[in-house]
Formats: C-alpha cells, sequence, structure tokens
C-alpha cells in the first residue's frame, strides 16, 4: 500500500520515498520509525524551515531533550539513516554525525530459566484458580510458558494465534506474518503437543468461540477475546511472582526471557550430545524467524553449564596438539 501523503515539510517528499521503501522491505507503516519521521517533519513544517540542516537538526535534538537517552537516540538514528537514505541522490545533502548521539545504554542482560523454574512455573500456574474472570486462566497459563519455553514463540506471535494454526496431525503451529512479515511453520516436541492437545479439550468448551479463526488463547474480562501483548505479559509477571522467580535486580523477569532460554537451552543440548553446534544455527534461525545466524547469535546466552561442555569438546580435540601440565616455573626454553 503506498504511503499517504501526510508529511508536509521541505523534506516530506524524501521522507514519504524512504518510508515506501522500508514497507517494500517488509517494514510495517505502523511502527515507531513512522512516528517519529512524522514529528520530524512536523517540527520542520512548523519552524518554517526551508531543509534539514545542522542548525535546524540542533533544534529538533533541543526539543526532544524530554526524552530518556535511549528514545533520543533512537529518533536521532532515525534521522541519521533519512538523511543516509538522502545522499543515495543528494549527494551533499546534511547528515548528522552519530558519534555526538547519546551513548547506547547496555544490553539487559537476559534472564535463564532452570529446568527446576520451568516445572515450578508449571506448578504453579496448575495452582491457579479458574473460577476467576476466566475459566481458562489455568490452562492458558500453563500452555504459554510451554510454547514460549519449548518453541522460541515471540510474546506477539503467541497471541496472534488461532484455533485453525494448529495442525494436530503434523503437530505444527503456522506462525503468520510475524516481524518482517514472514511467515513459518514451527514443529512442536512430543511434550508440547501433549499440552497443547490438553488445552484444547479445555478451549473447546461449550459456549467459546471455536471456529478456525478463533483465539487460541481467551480472556473474558467482560467478554471473550484474544489477549493482547501486554495482557500475556501481565499474566506471565503474575505467574513468576507467584513461583518466587525473580532477576539479580529482585524483579520479576520478562516474558522475552523464556525466548531467550529456549535458545540457550538448545545450545546446551546440542553441546552435551556432542552435536555440531555451528551446523545447527541456520536450522534454529529459521525455527526462531530470524532474518540470519546474526540475529540468533543475539540470544545465545552462554551458561556455565555450556562453557564448562565446550571447554570438554575441546579437549577432547586438542589435547593431543596441546601440553596437558603447565610447564615449570623457572625451567628452561
Amino acid at each position: 500500500m503506498k504511503e499517504p501523503n501526510i508529511f508536509v515539510s521541505a523534506i516530506g517528499p524524501v521522507i514519504a520515498r524512504y518510508l515506501a521503501l522500508k514497507q517494500a522491505l517488509g517494514r510495517r507503516p505502523d511502527t515507531a520509525l513512522r512516528y517519529t519521521l512524522i514529528r520530524l517533519d512536523r517540527f520542520l513544517a512548523s519552524s518554517h524551515a526551508v531543509d534539514l540542516s545542522a542548525e535546524t537538526f540542533a533544534s529538533w535534538c533541543s526539543s526532544i531533550e524530554h526524552l530518556c537517552a535511549y528514545s533520543r537516540r533512537q529518533w536521532m538514528r532515525t534521522a541519521y539513516h533519512l538523511c543516509l537514505f538522502r545522499r543515495r541522490t543528494e549527494p551533499s545533502c546534511f547528515g548528522p554525525d552519530p558519534g555526538q548521539f547519546p551513548p547506547p545504554p547496555p544490553r539487559p542482560r537476559p534472564y535463564i530459566f532452570s529446568h527446576t523454574e520451568i516445572a515450578l512455573l508449571l506448578r504453579v500456574a496448575n495452582a491457579r484458580d479458574s473460577a476467576g474472570p476466566s475459566p481458562l486462566y489455568r490452562h492458558v497459563s500453563r500452555l504459554a510458558v510451554v510454547l514460549l519455553y519449548t518453541a522460541g514463540l515471540r510474546r506477539g506471535e503467541l497471541v496472534r494465534l488461532t484455533l485453525g494454526d494448529y495442525t494436530g496431525a503434523d503437530r505444527t503451529l503456522l506462525i503468520r506474518d510475524s516481524k518482517f512479515h514472514k511467515s513459518r511453520l514451527v514443529p512442536l516436541s512430543e511434550d508440547a503437543a501433549t499440552e497443547m492437545e490438553r488445552y484444547l479439550r479445555q478451549r473447546r468448551q461449550p459456549g467459546l468461540p471455536c471456529g478456525d479463526d478463533a483465539p487460541l488463547l481467551l480472556n473474558n474480562h467482560g467478554r471473550f477475546r484474544a489477549y493482547t501483548g501486554s495482557g500475556l505479559g501481565g499474566l506471565m509477571r503474575k505467574l513468576f511472582r507467584a513461583a518466587g522467580v525473580r532477576n539479580a535486580f529482585g524483579c520479576p523477569p520478562r516474558t522475552h526471557d523464556l525466548r531467550f532460554t529456549f535458545a540457550a537451552h538448545a545450545l546446551l543440548r546440542w553441546y552435551r550430545a556432542g552435536i555440531d553446534v555451528q551446523a545447527k544455527l541456520p536450522a534454529l534461525s529459521a525455527y526462531m524467524g530470524h532474518r540470519s545466524i546474526v540475529c540468533t547469535q543475539y540470544y545465545l546466552t552462554l551458561l556455565d553449564a555450556t562453557l564448562e561442555s565446550a571447554n570438554e569438546r575441546f579437549r577432547e580435540h586438542c589435547s593431543r596438539f596441546l601440553p596437558l601440565t603447565a610447564p615449570v616455573a623457572g625451567g628452561g626454553q
């Protein structure tokens, strides 16, 4: 769909072309990118600026001082990439120096759940009261843990699933139009498929929407409807608190940390099984819906057990080439 002509500043046509390119490459039109560029366009128009110059860029940056450093950096980088796009046809146009942007914040350390904690979450989910606002409260809690952990789904992918997206004969989930408009089939483990079948027996009770296009995860806040991403996140935080799972700062982990845990535990299993990890990474990347292995590597948090397994594999393969004992101190050359 062509981007509506809503940009009114002097560089409005450039912004429209830039967004059209991004959308053609798979970027959703209703992202933070579009919002930031609209704000930039409105600022330039209200300032009667004839172009985006060093002076007008500095003024715009001053106008967003109320934002946190991370948000300011993201907004400024959006303008920077717009300028890079513009330089393809206008080499002499202004381009900001990214070295002057606020420094990037440190990457939040993901919380990797232990197998014991995953089992604890399932026990706590089993004990949840289903007589509250939703008769499926307990079952949704349990299925969410299983699918997020065993299939490494994104939170948004999980809440968008419908009943028709699961194929029992093949034990697969169809993830539709996810990040970068990519769709994929996700095979489920035997345990995950068993959990799904158990959930569906509860899900298809009388009075609940049961068509193929009906949401897989249902709540009943006033009426039966799908969970939102934030709604599922709230449900999971309550579950983490009830299970007493806390990160190093004493806070409940993020729902997204279950996706990190999926990847970290897959890596550990491969090392312990003696599998060629590098050969398996493309399969993991496709399973998680990534564009490349580079994206997948972001999720590969090394656990102590993984490092021990990797060191042991290195010792087995290289011990005949390396000395087994350290040289004696003060010894000759």
